[in-house]
């Protein structure tokens, strides 16, 4: 079938255009009127055999139907309704859930052009646990993007009571506040699964069991400073186990996504406190001062901009589990109110650091065109 998430539409007498974005927006031709009438037929309910039996009708010999629906299929236009494997099999039987999850789907479809990629990956997201560290107005509030999105195991660490500042839509409830943070994003996890709740996975669990091992950990506090300047000591586990974390959250009215740290790949937090040092002096001074002594100040944590945080931290997350290197990989997205212009800082590998990251090119991205390409339909 043809992807319907990518809206079609003719250039001219012998062109069309299948998206409407550039990023992916691919173009089709010479088309003439058989052809186009051909595409009609591919809606998901025929296999080759009778694609070529009816495009007979059309003038179209079977030579010409499987060249272009060859050239369709690499141009990333094809998907197939019965791909995937196993686990995406499973997932067609779940009907309810596949409901919720169209939208999920559709987007996957577009971003990963094989056929049955995109039920394939969203099949997969079931299997995986992720960690999130911090139950505040970022870190509910992606566990509750992340679950929805179908990953399986989604856990929530954070210790104390639900506060009112913690109250956010898409994250915590008002009903939350005065129970155990951690019991209540456990709760909100499941409400936001799109199907039955993933069975409780105890966070020092590991395989044992058959438990999955963490795919990622999202380090989001409710204290914004341990995301700007995150504490290596803490990552010293998962730089060590070598387990995939991602930071995120909101200081002083500035949001921060990232870095997405591939362990020994890409720069980490002992990274980023070095690059600091090397770059201020002071730093350390300052550090200590800001660290030191009992925080009372309420979080300056606007509702929008933690939302905002959360949104594309969940995305890059996701990005990140369904095999590809977000713009967060090796690098920190910074916004600041009122303005909210996002701006990348790298986070270079410090040949110092413990990480043995120095020298290594894991996180370095490659950035893809950003216009509709081409295909020759024959």
């Amino acid at each position: 079938m043809l992807k319907p998430a990518l809206r079609r539409a003719w250039r001219g007498s012998g062109t069309v255009q299948f998206g409407v974005t550039p990023a992916h927006a691919v173009k089709v031709g010479p088309m003439d009127i058989a052809t186009g009438c051909f595409l009609e037929l591919l809606d998901g309910t025929r296999g080759m055999p009778l694609l070529r039996d009816e495009a007979r009708a059309l003038d179209l010999n079977d030579h010409q139907v499987d060249t272009l629906v060859a050239r369709l299929m690499d141009a990333g236009l094809i998907d197939d309704v019965r791909a995937g494997g196993p686990e995406a099999d499973a997932l067609r039987t779940r009907v309810e859930t596949l409901e919720r999850q169209r939208p999920d789907l559709a987007s996957l479809s577009v971003v990963h052009p094989e056929p049955g990629g995109g039920m394939r990956r969203l099949a997969a997201r079931r299997s995986m646990r992720v960690q999130v560290r911090g139950a505040g107005r970022v870190g509910a509030s992606i566990a509750a993007v992340l679950s929805g999105s179908g990953v399986g195991r989604v856990e929530v660490l954070d210790g104390g009571c639900a506060e009112p500042c913690d109250v956010a839509p898409g994250g915590l409830p008002a009903s939350a506040v005065g129970e155990r943070r951690d019991s209540a994003a456990r709760q909100l996890v499941r409400r936001s699964s799109p199907g039955s709740a993933p069975r409780t996975v105890h966070p020092a669990a590991g395989c044992a069991n058959g438990e999955p091992g963490l795919s990622l950990i999202v380090v989001a506090p409710r204290d914004g400073l341990s995301v700007y300047v995150p504490d290596p000591r803490t990552a010293e586990p998962w730089i060590a186990s070598g387990t995939p974390h991602l930071y995120a959250g909101v200081i002083e009215a500035t949001g921060v996504v990232g870095p997405l740290v591939l362990p020994g790949g890409t720069g980490c937090a002992g990274c980023v406190d070095l690059n600091r040092r090397d770059r201020d002096p002071q730093w350390p001074r300052m550090l200590a001062q800001w660290q030191s002594g009992r925080r009372t100040a309420v979080q300056a944590c606007d509702l929008g901009l933690a939302t905002a945080v959360a949104g594309l931290a969940a995305s890059h997350a996701l990005a990140f589990l369904d095999g590809e290197l977000p713009a967060s990989t090796g690098a920190r997205w910074e916004a600041a109110l009122p303005l909210l212009d996002w701006r990348s800082e790298p986070i270079r590998a410090h040949v110092d650091c413990s990480c043995g990251a120095g020298g290594h090119t894991e996180g370095v991205r490659t950035s893809g065109a950003g216009t509709a390409h081409d295909t020759m339909a024959g």
